[in-house]
């Protein structure tokens, strides 16, 4: 009784020379045809881009997908094209099919990533200052993008080698749910930075206040979202987490505004007290990128006559906000004892005095 190794031998010997010479010259032609093309046209490309020429849309996504063509594909051509003359048993060429086919939707695969990132590419391009909000969001999309194209392409590749997908579905949505009611915190984080890379309630760079903790966006990942606070030590916070507390973004400030009290003693004369507006305003305004509002005398406490002060610094940066109040604080302590104006204190405020009737 013949064994499969003799049928194995003997399917192999049915092939000719000339079949066998031309299975080795299709594969070596095509292995090195289509390696030099590639390679010619990617060095076409980088020289391109050094010179920074601007191509056609079409010819530079095309030659961005052939420069990103792999070489293991390239040998799946190529031996493909070889075993096409060939008569070959059963079991190696359906080896070879299986092979072929997965190897072909893992280029697919390459390919669509490819493209996506070109788009992204492009976007970042076409925006005239960078965009933090693109750059903290950009990979949470791809990781999105990217489970989305190979679970795609994982079941296409299936499909191809006659496996029936759609029990597999149901099996996988089956699955898919308990997996999902374990791992729900993980996915929660998940929903949650991608609902922080559409909606964009902050991004790298900006300064928050989230629950007590104040510090700087370093890195919004799929999971967790890192600060860097004013101390210096880093604060890893989960997305779900984020977005459930009230958080101040003091990267989107325009403006700052100040606001704060001066409060007088009862002896102040009159005329001094209607004075003091004008050299509020006068002081304020002396500042460079700052906006006087107003300045009222808006209460009479316990402690004196109380002054309220409000202006707006133009440049939202805090230490340009620091050095305005600090220069007017000096300067409303040097004109107001010029006008001999002393300040109330709550301890030692002296009690007004009324002129006898």
């Amino acid at each position: 009784m013949p064994t499969w190794r003799s049928i194995w031998e003997a399917e192999l010997l049915w092939n000719t020379v000339g079949d066998w010479t031309l299975a080795l010259l299709a594969f070596l032609v095509t292995f090195t045809v289509l390696p030099l093309v590639r390679g010619a046209i990617a060095a076409r490309r980088r020289r391109w881009l050094a010179a920074q020429r601007t191509l056609p849309l079409a010819i530079e996504l095309a030659t961005l997908l052939i420069e990103r063509t792999s070489r293991m594909f390239l040998l799946a051509a190529a031996l493909y094209f070889a075993v096409t003359p060939l008569t070959l048993p059963h079991r190696l060429e359906r080896a070879l099919d299986i092979a072929t086919v997965f190897i072909f939707w893992y280029q697919v695969g390459r390919w669509v990533m490819a493209a996506v990132r070109f788009a992204v590419d492009r976007r970042r391009q076409r925006t005239a200052a960078p965009d933090p909000a693109l750059a903290g969001s950009i990979e949470i999309l791809l990781f999105v993008a990217g489970l989305v194209v190979w679970t795609l392409v994982f079941l296409l590749a299936l499909d191809n080698l006659g496996v029936e997908v759609k029990p597999l579905l149901a099996g996988l949505g089956i699955g898919g749910i308990a997996v999902a009611l374990a791992v729900q915190a993980v996915l929660g984080d998940l929903l949650a930075s991608m609902s922080i890379a559409l909606d964009k309630p902050f991004t790298v760079g900006d300064a928050l206040v989230i629950d007590g903790f104040n510090g700087t966006v370093e890195h919004i990942g799929v999971r967790s979202t890192r600060l860097r606070s004013i101390s210096g030590e880093q604060i890893i916070m989960a997305n779900s987490e984020v977005l459930k507390c009230r958080l101040r973004n003091y990267g989107r400030l325009r403006e700052r505004r100040s606001a704060f009290e001066l409060a007088l003693v009862y002896d102040t004369p009159p005329e001094v007290l209607k004075a003091i507006p004008a050299a509020i305003r006068a002081i304020v305004e002396a500042q460079p990128h700052t906006r006087f509002d107003r300045c009222h005398l808006l209460t009479c406490g316990p402690t004196g006559p109380t002054y309220e002060i409000v202006y707006f610094v133009l440049i939202p940066d805090f230490q340009t906000y620091a050095d305005a109040q600090h220069a007017i604080n000096i300067a409303i302590l040097e004109r107001f004892r010029e006008l001999k104006v002393q300040f109330a204190t709550p301890l030692h405020a002296p009690r007004p005095t009324y002129p006898e009737a």
